[in-house]
């Protein structure tokens, strides 16, 4: 695992007020596509729901902190191309920058603040959020605004544990 600098754990909980792509039906078959530098994973699709509850645990590698993590919603398409439901960004820096405070979190009591993160254009937060130290982790629950559509939120929590040895030169 050369050059990586944490494992990074998205948990896709669920989608609010999607956007309705199947007009016919009123409903979309949503589904969540994470980009990471050159990984890809994806959610399960969900039929026939615009608040849809994913409960997937996808996982990727950082390397690269200066690349965020992009979360593209999806309507499923059986006959044509899958439609575009909106896009959010997290900005992988906040986690960067806790990792870099020392190495002494071991120490600390779950539970413990470690930074908050408020919103704006490169993190698509609706509302600040807290980095938490949880269990040799560093985690943060979010609700994310969804970009280039008419509406819609996904929630999600985002889990980054170092990789021991890693220095981070910045």
């Amino acid at each position: 695992m050369e050059g990586v600098i944490g494992i990074l754990k998205l948990s896709i909980k669920k989608g609010t007020n999607l956007a309705v792509r199947d007009r016919t039906r009123g409903t979309s078959d949503p589904y969540v596509v994470a980009t990471l530098d050159h990984q890809k994973t994806k959610t399960k699709a969900v039929r026939d729901n615009c608040n849809p509850e994913w409960h997937d645990v996808l996982t990727m590698t950082i390397k690269d902190p200066k690349v965020p993590i992009k979360l593209t919603v999806y309507d499923r398409d059986t006959f044509s191309e899958d439609d575009n439901m909106g896009v959010a960004n997290v900005d992988v820096n906040p986690y960067i920058e806790c990792l870099r405070m020392g190495s002494d979190f071991h120490d600390l009591p779950d539970g413990t603040k470690l930074e908050t993160v408020q919103p704006n254009d490169h993190n698509h937060l609706v509302e600040e959020s807290d980095i938490i130290w949880k269990k040799d982790a560093i985690t943060q629950d979010m609700l994310l605004q969804l970009r280039n559509v008419e509406t819609g939120q996904i929630e999600v929590q985002i889990e980054i544990t170092p990789v021991e040895n890693h220095h981070l030169i910045l």
